[in-house]
């Protein structure tokens, strides 16, 4: 069952028509003016990732700001570089990452 999406060439905004299948006929109509004068375009689309997917793509390094307010990134982060380090992680340190990842965040990311 399609989206289309048309522009329309008075008032220039998008409309959406659903369709039953591919070869059903359109008679779409402009949302904003009324206007029957739309010209299909390409409309956007969304690919699920995992987070594997993610991590495997941006690497598991902190990329935006936001990234540095969630544990679980930041345990990861950690627990990548006490690794390249070779030094082995304080367990209480393993045990705040463990807790993060329960959804028992530390009380300094709590606030934020």
């Amino acid at each position: 069952m399609p989206i289309y999406e048309y522009k329309c060439g008075d008032c220039g905004k998008l409309t959406s028509v659903f369709t039953r299948s591919v070869s059903s006929p359109v008679d779409a109509v402009c949302r904003g003016c009324g206007g029957k004068k739309l010209e299909r375009v390409f409309s956007k689309f969304a690919v699920h990732r995992t987070e594997a997917d993610v991590l495997r793509d941006t690497g598991s390094e902190p990329q935006r700001l936001e990234d540095y307010k969630d544990p679980r990134q930041i345990g990861r982060w950690a627990e990548r570089k006490f690794d390249e380090y070779g030094v082995e992680m304080p367990q209480e340190a393993r045990q705040m990452i463990d807790a993060a990842r329960e959804g028992d965040f530390p009380d300094a990311v709590k606030d934020l």
